[in-house]
């Protein structure tokens, strides 16, 4: 089973990896573990994982308008790894576009 759902490609996640050039930040299920989220960065992307930190964060609130009237709730809850890369080795996100 995947458990990376999407790499983070922001602003704030960009000056991360500018600052220290061997750090990625991926969107990953909430079960996910470090070993398993460590297993599948290594083995997508070719590269040696040194650590893995995890943060998890409730998704956005959302709203919608319906017969009913209007319903309002939260999203799913997700969980964000940031993982340090061997020095050397890096990550092209754009290179399977």
């Amino acid at each position: 089973m995947g458990f990376i759902i999407k790499p983070l490609v922001t602003e704030k996640m960009t000056k991360i990896t500018e600052k220290r050039p061997n750090r990625y930040g991926f969107i990953v299920r909430p079960e996910a573990n470090k070993l398993q989220i460590k297993k599948e960065v290594e083995g997508l992307y070719n590269v040696t994982v040194e650590e893995v930190n995890t943060l998890r964060y409730a998704g956005k609130r959302s709203s919608r308008y319906t017969k009913t009237g209007l319903v309002r709730g939260r999203r799913n809850a997700f969980k964000k790894a940031v993982v340090t890369i061997k020095d050397g080795e890096t990550i092209d996100f754009y290179s399977n576009i």
